[in-house]
Order: C-alpha cells, then structure tokens, then sequence
C-alpha cells in the first residue's frame, strides 16, 4: 500500500507539498453542491428526484470521460503535469458527483413498494450487499493499491503495474463490483421503484461506460490477453459455485 502512494506521489509532488487537503476539499465540495441540488429537486420538484439523479450521474460520467478521451491534449500541453491537473479537472469533480447520486438513491423521495413486515423482503437482501460491497471496497482499494486507483496507468503506461489476486480470476472489475453493490443496498433499503430500479440500472450504466471508455485503454495496454480474458470473465457478478472464494477473498484476503 505503502509502495503504491510512493508511485503516486512521485508523479503528484503537491501529496508531499501539503497540498492534498485541496484535493480534498475540492471532492468534498463538488459532492456537496451535489448533494445540495438533488434536495432542491427532492423538495422544490418531487417528480423529477429520479431525473435528477439520472442527470448527475450522466455529468459524472462525462466529467471522468474527459480524462481519457482529453489525454493526449493535456499531453501535448502540460507534459509531466498532464496526469495532475487532468485528474484535478475530471476525476476530482466527476467522482464526487457520481458518488453523491448514488448516495441520493438512500433517501429518494417516494412511496415504499413494501411496508411493515413485508419491507423485510427488501432490507435482508439490502445488508447482504451492503456488508459484501464494503468489505470487497476495502479489500479492493487494498489490492489494487492507490496509484492504479488513481487511474495513473492512463497517462503513464510504462509504470503501470499487474497486479495478481485471486478476485480477478472471479471478476475483472472488484472495486466497481463494489459499488454496484453498495448502490444496490441503499435502493433496496429505500424500497421505492425507482431507487431499486436505480440500482439494478448501475450494472448496465457501468457496463457501458467501460465498453466505452475504460477496457479500450485495457487492450491497448494488454493487447488480445486482456481481450480474452474480458471474454471469459464476468465484469461484475461471480456465478453462485465461486461464492465460497468470494467470501474467503473478503474474509482474509485471499
């Protein structure tokens, strides 16, 4: 983990400056005026909260894209400072607003699908996803490590590291796996239409997005081996036989 800050931090001098809480405070910032217009909407325009969210989560998608798709122009004009400010621009502002939909679907306004006894047909499910997508969140941010994370193999292909796990011989994307399922929990435990078809949507939006954007730059890098195995590998969701190593890896790692 520690290895892995070092990589990053020697393309980002500003984490040893001291300038890391500017990151910070920035992520925090968009993710709140997020969060501030979504419960405009929720209590100014009821009817369209599901549109809302819909319309911040499209802006996240489109801010992170441009961290791709505008790599080479930040390249070609700030050279080694290309990965910063371009991660600055895009990933710092998108993310936050992603991330502050997502936490929209918890408190959506609403009618519930199920109400006393029944509403426990949703909340069991709800824990279950929301325990795996925690513990697989951590146990994914600590294989994966910080620098690729931080999506540094994008602008600095030559440094990028593969990293072995038995979780990527169940699924190719753990950290995503994780938020789908996290997603999926708060719209379960909300148990309105939308906030649970929100979180059966994610799979499908997140589906798209790397098709789109992100398993291009996994094949450029890796060539027809990352091609095959993206074929032969779920993205998301292990089948029901490999649950006993999905737990184990969630349990101890392995």
């Amino acid at each position: 983990m520690m290895e892995s800050l070092d990589i990053l931090a020697a393309h980002v001098p500003d984490m040893r400056q001291g300038r890391g809480r500017i990151a910070g405070m920035l992520a925090l910032a968009c993710f709140a005026l997020t969060t501030a217009g979504l419960l405009l909407v929720d209590r100014s325009w009821p009817a369209w909260s599901g549109l809302g969210q819909l319309a911040a989560v499209g802006l996240g998608f489109v801010l992170v894209s441009q961290f791709f798709w505008r790599r080479k122009e930040f390249q070609a004009r700030w050279g080694e400072r290309a990965y910063r400010n371009a991660f600055a621009c895009y990933v710092l502002t998108g993310l936050p607003v992603m991330f502050a939909a997502i936490a929209h679907n918890s408190y959506l306004p609403g009618t519930r699908l199920l109400s006393g006894w029944a509403a426990w047909i949703l909340v069991i499910p709800s824990l279950y996803f929301l325990l795996t997508g925690l513990a697989l969140w951590v146990r994914g941010v600590l294989t994966f490590g910080f620098d690729n994370l931080a999506m540094l193999y994008v602008y600095f292909p030559a440094e990028g590291r593969l990293v072995e796990s038995s979780i990527y011989a169940l699924i190719r994307h753990p950290v995503y796996s994780a938020v789908i399922r996290i997603g999926l929990a708060l719209g379960l435990w909300r148990g309105t239409w939308f906030s649970i078809a929100f979180g059966l949507f994610m799979p499908l939006g997140l589906s798209i997005w790397l098709r789109l954007v992100e398993e291009p730059e996994l094949i450029e890098r890796f060539g027809e081996g990352y091609a095959k195995y993206r074929r032969s590998t779920p993205a998301f969701w292990l089948p029901p036989w490999d649950a006993r190593k999905f737990l184990r890896f969630l349990v101890i790692g392995k």
